[in-house]
């Protein structure tokens, strides 16, 4: 019998890795931001659907291993998630930077491979993003997405870097400053993705519920999930409804 922290293995043999940071969708432990405007209910049945569409997202990339990093106790959740899609690996330590780490250590360490991780809450990115990352990477050390908020929601590399995640400033808006300045330490080149947002408050889940309302095709479950949210915001403002 297999132990939760062991690894589902699925691989490609593709040079090209695409690696979501996820966690298991339980109350409270996901998009606690959220919490003030929607119930703990509310933000785990959201988030499920970000992660499924992300999922999908990756899986729509040609050419790709898809794989999902998270804490150990909830690989046996992710993978049932998963149902196959993506391989699910366990990372070593706790938090955004150990992930972060395990990441590359694990891809990337000994095969050289263009390695790609991004957030589970990017359902909105377009598949061109990921695949201008890719190229990116190609031609440097280190790629990374920005986020307007001083953070990033994406970074890649083809070997293991292991300092470069230091826990200072994970989360925070000086994350993307600090980390290009362990790059620049390290003396890597670093090329940029496209910025986007990401969902980590009410008006993100507005902004992103206009954007599907345009082309719900690019996240089915995720534009769903919204639309109710929608028809139900009205009666959220003047307090005769709770989501």
């Amino acid at each position: 019998m297999k132990s939760e922290s062991e690894t589902v293995v699925r691989s490609s043999g593709s040079d090209r890795v695409l690696v979501i940071m996820a966690k298991a969708p339980r109350p409270g432990a996901v998009k606690t931001r959220l919490a003030p405007r929607l119930s703990p209910a509310a933000v785990t049945a959201f988030y499920c659907c970000l992660l499924h569409d992300t999922l999908a997202l990756a899986r729509s990339l040609g050419d790709v291993e898809v794989a999902i990093m998270c804490p150990d106790t909830d690989v046996s959740d992710l993978a049932k998630l998963a149902d196959g899609e993506a391989s699910v690996v366990a990372q070593k330590g706790e938090g955004l930077a150990a992930g972060l780490t395990s990441v590359f250590a694990h891809f990337a360490a000994d095969h050289q491979r263009r390695t790609i991780a991004f957030n589970s809450d990017s359902p909105h990115l377009p598949r061109a993003v990921l695949e201008d990352a890719f190229e990116t990477l190609a031609a440097h050390d280190v790629v990374v997405g920005p986020t307007p908020d001083g953070g990033y929601y994406l970074v890649g590399a083809k070997a293991s870097h292991p300092t470069l995640f230091a826990r200072d400033g994970i989360g925070t808006s000086s994350a993307l400053e600090r980390l290009l300045s362990r790059a620049r330490a390290l003396e890597l080149s670093v090329g940029f993705a496209d910025p986007f947002y990401d969902i980590d408050v009410a008006d993100d889940l507005t902004r992103l519920a206009a954007e599907l309302r345009l082309a719900p095709a690019r996240a089915p479950r995720t534009a769903g999930w919204l639309k109710e949210w929608e028809l139900v915001a009205a009666q959220l403002r003047t307090g005769t409804a709770e989501l």
